[in-house]
């Protein structure tokens, strides 16, 4: 066997199986991640390009990302759409040994006169109010990032190599979910802002805070405060948007009871 066969045999044997613990902490690190490291390569040298941007996501999870066109990783992406996103913040102590992971994408510019880029200038500025200043500006567009595959390091000697499959929230009926986001966010975060604080702080244990309700999507609630946002998982992914009411009812009756 040559010295090659063996360094892939041992970098093959630290990757751990995926399961849904893995995907879980995949999902969780994309759906709350506030920024993130967008590598490309740049326009007209080639050379590797990284750059902090500013994150939301779409309905089933895919990243998104407001970028002025005079970047120059706007220029980059635009050229060659392939590139690779980190996200995972790192908290106290080694920023090793915290989760992240590395997103393989393909960047796909929104048109701006459509349905799709509507939805996503909603969701962007429900996680980046502030950015409702300069969001409609000529020179800025937004980009969804189509997932491919993704690499997680749970921390140490927790590897995972995960499929797109693995990342992505199945959203069956689109128009649909989307309608009922903007009500439903909308009516939460005005009639019901207790329920929304029990989530936090209850069922979350987040800490005191004026939470809002920022997304929701099949699979659970996207909760902000200032630049803190955490993510309430549903026990199983909701076949139809029929389901939001009464799963946000028996949420709140959990955390009531508990």
């Amino acid at each position: 066997m040559s010295n090659s066969d063996d360094e892939n045999k041992d970098q093959k044997s630290v990757i751990r199986p995926t399961d849904d613990k893995a995907r879980l902490l995949a999902k969780g690190l994309i759906r709350t991640a506030r920024f993130g490291a967008l590598a490309a390569l740049e326009a007209g040298s080639g050379h590797p390009l990284a750059s902090r941007v500013s994150l939301a996501t779409d309905l089933d999870g895919t990243p998104v990302l407001l970028a002025s066109t005079l970047s120059g990783h706007t220029a980059a992406i635009r050229e060659n759409p392939d590139c690779s996103l980190l996200v995972g913040e790192p908290g106290k102590g080694d920023p090793l040994a915290h989760p992240r992971a590395s997103l393989f994408c393909s960047a796909r510019p929104i048109l701006r006169e459509s349905e799709e880029h509507d939805r996503l200038r909603r969701r962007y500025l429900s996680r980046h109010p502030k950015a409702e200043l300069y969001v409609d500006f000529g020179d800025f567009a937004f980009f969804r990032l189509e997932l491919t595959r993704a690499s997680l390091n749970g921390g140490f000697g927790k590897a995972f190599e995960l499929e797109r499959q693995d990342l992505l929230t199945l959203v069956e009926d689109l128009p649909a979910w989307s309608s009922l986001e903007a009500s439903a966010v909308a009516h939460m975060n005005e009639d019901h802002k207790d329920a929304i604080k029990l989530y936090a702080q209850v069922l979350l244990r987040a800490e005191d805070a004026n939470w809002r309700l920022a997304c929701l999507d099949p699979e659970g609630l996207d909760l902000a405060a200032g630049d803190r946002v955490e993510r309430l998982w549903f026990s199983e992914r909701l076949a139809g948007p029929e389901d939001l009411r009464p799963t946000l009812v028996a949420l709140a009756l959990q955390a009531r009871n508990t």
